[in-house]
């Protein structure tokens, strides 16, 4: 098990308890809990050092040197995973850890290297998250190269062979599930009804439409895994200018046959949209050559402080 977790103090017991209590009832099951620590700041570390003493040793705590984000620390889970399957899901309690053996026997009935769950349903979501949800799936299953599931999130099996292979990938912006779909291999499915956060929705890491939200959707969904901003710039560009040839050819005719040709006002906006357009073109291709910058500095993308073992 991976499970990445930033100030989820008020979960972390409830999900141990569950998530022990769920597999050492599978006496075939040897496991570990590996909970990565993003740097949290409400105390979360002490508070599973204390169940790692008292409640269950298979815990092992990943301390990140900094905040590094959630996709970052899943892979230093998966780094330090030793298992032949891992399951890697949320703190939150949305997800819930008693469907993990059925992840497993469906791993080991259908030969799937890969079991995703798919929500059938998303209480404590609101109507707009839905809907921009549905959105963007539609938009990555006509772009992408690859079929990203529709409500397959990040609760997914594994097998070590795709972990292994996700690991070697080394981007700099990484988007887990675009790397899951881009590999291939057998996929099955479990279907479940996703419960509202533990805690309350108020207290979400992700508040839709915001700067660090849009963000990481630009970068790690849209930018890394398809070229189709740059081919749409390209044809906006091509039908401008063939606007614009007939914009003059326009012009040509009304001076030849001594019309009147259009004041200031006419020529500012033309210029201000043709302004815009290039801007814009101009930010769509800065944001490509801002990941190939990331990509070719080498930085490491995750530094591990420490990891704790009972």
């Amino acid at each position: 098990m991976v499970l990445s977790f930033r100030n989820e103090a008020d979960n972390l017991e409830e999900i141990v308890t569950r998530l022990v209590t769920t597999l050492r009832n599978e006496k075939r099951i040897v496991f570990e809990l590996i909970f990565v620590n993003d740097a949290s700041t409400d105390g979360s570390l002490e508070i599973l050092k204390s169940l790692q003493i008292n409640i269950a040793p298979e815990i092992v705590i990943v301390n990140m040197s900094r905040n590094f984000g959630v996709a970052e620390c899943v892979l230093a889970g998966f780094e330090v995973s030793q298992g032949a399957k891992i399951v890697y899901m949320d703190c939150d309690l949305q997800d819930p850890p008693e469907l993990i053996p059925t992840l497993l026997e469906r791993a080991s009935g259908t030969g799937a290297e890969i079991v995703h769950t798919k929500r059938i349903s998303r209480a404590g979501e609101s109507w707009i998250k839905l809907q921009v949800t549905s959105l963007g799936y539609r938009y990555l299953s006509r772009f992408y190269e690859t079929t990203i599931p529709k409500e397959a999130g990040d609760f997914k099996l594994l097998s070590r062979r795709v972990v292994d292979l996700i690991l070697e990938h080394k981007e700099h912006l990484p988007f887990i599930r675009g790397s899951i779909a881009n590999l291939g291999f057998s996929q099955s499915f479990v279907e479940y009804r996703r419960e509202p956060r533990a805690d309350g929705a108020k207290n979400t890491k992700f508040r839709l439409f915001s700067w660090r939200w849009l963000s990481g959707h630009i970068d790690r969904t849209l930018i890394s895994f398809t070229d189709v901003p740059l081919k749409i710039s390209l044809m906006v560009g091509f039908v401008v200018s063939m606007l614009s040839m007939v914009g003059i050819l326009i012009v040509i005719l009304m001076k030849i046959f001594h019309l009147s040709v259009g004041g200031w006002a006419a020529i500012m906006v033309s210029i201000c949209f043709l302004g815009g357009i290039q801007m814009t073109i101009i930010g769509i291709v800065g944001l490509y050559i801002n990941v190939i910058y990331r990509e070719t500095k080498s930085r490491p993308i995750y530094i591990i402080d420490k990891i704790i073992r009972n």
